[in-house]
């Protein structure tokens, strides 16, 4: 559904409608929870060759029940009011769901940033960037962007040192902003973060042996057949980690020049490799081009992976999907019309409110390693590896036999990206199992998206009930 009449963040509020009513919260706490609280529309000149150029962009502040509120800025020539509001209302749920103490927020610039030099696009950040701390929409207390959909590392240094500037002397300044460069005070990980948690959450929906055989499956992910659409930063992690991890077997992908297939499985990385000599997934060898780069998402298998924008999956296509699991790596890939079809096909949707957290949650963790000043392992590490060093020796002397490499590389000590994916991996398994304990616990409720509105819900109701402000 992409209609004029298309609104996201009314489906996102009739998802939380939906979930409303399977708890006993006052009608005004669900409408100060539901709320936007604010939302700021600029529009802005910038400079270009001999020309200037007013940009269109936004930033919108969901939810302040805790501070600071977080959340990407996206540039594409797509964005609106009402996406920005929508992806900003994701943001508050999510964070609960992960329990991640922001509130939500999402940031927008309409622009192609791929008709636009580095230069140009740096003007244009910084530009933004300063119009966000002319209005104190930005700060390492008040909201911290990250990257989204057309930016990344390199826009977040951007906005790092524009903020810095104008703020010289703050210490915590690095903190206004996250998905840095690992070198300017980001943190190792960051980068596949969102598609590392991708596989985490798909990997324990799996696991559940009953849930499972309910679709037709056998426990765990190795084996799986897996299709993903979209090969950018979370598409391209997800399928790495769930292929090179988790031994499923990519059989299929959609990307904006097409879509292939091929059932023996596809290695992801001679994939990209290819598209970089060719420019093109299409003619990869081995593989048979499909009718059309939608034509992906109806093939045969037993894990889905929406990894673009949203609406892919739609009224119009979801009685042809053919998956067992859909698990929505990008922000509303699935229309509400849809949902209700594939539901009843007895397809189980994982939501993206709680799939795709993992960016937001080692967001969470460079956030806190700025404001402490220090990366995470460097205080225990070696403290760590001297202890296990010992325990070994105690254990050969013991026994009289060494202990094998592979348990070497379990006894020693933790380096920064390991305690990150460690991180990430106890928050989205905890997630989940939270989720779906609602799902089971409540009655009429049938599928984990409104489980994990609930979630998200009851977690926020209580900070305002806390502070008194909704007895």
């Amino acid at each position: 559904m992409s209609g004029k009449n298309y609104s996201f963040f009314k489906n996102v509020e009739n998802s939380f409608d939906k979930a409303a009513q399977h708890t006993n919260l006052p009608k005004g706490l669900l409408e100060q929870i539901k709320a936007c609280n604010a939302v700021y529309q600029m529009r802005f000149p910038v400079k270009i060759g001999n020309e200037y150029h007013v940009i269109e962009a936004y930033r919108v502040q969901h939810s302040h029940h805790r501070m600071p509120t977080k959340g990407g800025i996206r540039y594409d020539m797509g964005v609106n009011q009402d996406e920005v509001m929508a992806l900003a209302a994701l943001m508050t749920f999510k964070c609960a769901i992960v329990d991640v103490p922001f509130g939500g927020a999402k940031g927008g610039v309409k622009i192609n940033p791929k008709t636009y030099t580095p230069r140009q696009l740096q003007k244009v950040t910084r530009r933004y960037t300063t119009e966000l701390i002319r209005k104190n929409f930005i700060g390492p207390g008040i909201d911290v962007p990250a990257p989204d959909y057309g930016t990344g590392s390199r826009e977040m240094a951007w906005i790092a040192d524009t903020y810095a500037t104008f703020n010289h002397g703050e210490i915590n300044a690095a903190a206004c902003v996250t998905g840095k460069p690992e070198k300017q005070n980001g943190i190792k990980g960051r980068t596949e973060a969102t598609g590392r948690g991708v596989y985490y959450g798909l990997r324990e929906a799996c696991n559940f042996e009953k849930d499972m055989k309910a679709i037709g499956l056998t426990k765990g992910i190795a084996g799986k057949t897996l299709v993903v659409q979209g090969l950018g930063n979370v598409g391209y992690h997800t399928a790495r980690i769930a292929t090179h991890e988790g031994d499923a077997k990519l059989i299929g992908v959609a990307e904006y020049e097409g879509s292939i297939h091929k059932e023996s499985g596809i290695d992801i990385d001679e994939l990209m490799k290819f598209r970089k000599e060719t420019g093109s997934i299409m003619g990869f060898p081995g593989s048979v081009a499909l009718p059309t780069r939608e034509a992906a998402l109806e093939l045969e298998c037993d894990i889905l992976v929406p990894a673009a924008l949203e609406n892919q999956i739609n009224a119009g296509n979801a009685d042809r999907i053919k998956a067992k699991i859909i698990g929505e790596a990008a922000n509303g890939p699935v229309t509400p019309e849809a949902e209700e079809v594939l539901l009843k096909k007895g397809i189980i949707i994982i939501p993206d409110m709680y799939l795709n957290a993992g960016g937001v949650t080692v967001s969470y963790f460079e956030w806190l390693k700025n404001l402490s000043h220090m990366r995470f392992g460097r205080m225990e590490k070696r403290f760590n590896q001297t202890a296990f060093d010992t325990l070994s020796e105690i254990i050969q002397k013991t026994t009289g036999q060494g202990l094998t490499q592979r348990e070497r590389n379990i006894l020693r000590g933790a380096d920064e990206i390991d305690l990150v994916r460690s991180g990430l991996e106890e928050t989205m398994v905890t997630a989940y199992e939270h989720t779906r304990s609602i799902l089971k616990r409540k009655r009429k409720v049938h599928d984990l998206r409104t489980a994990a509105f609930i979630n998200a819900i009851e977690k926020i109701s209580g900070d305002y009930i806390s502070l008194g402000i909704f007895p």
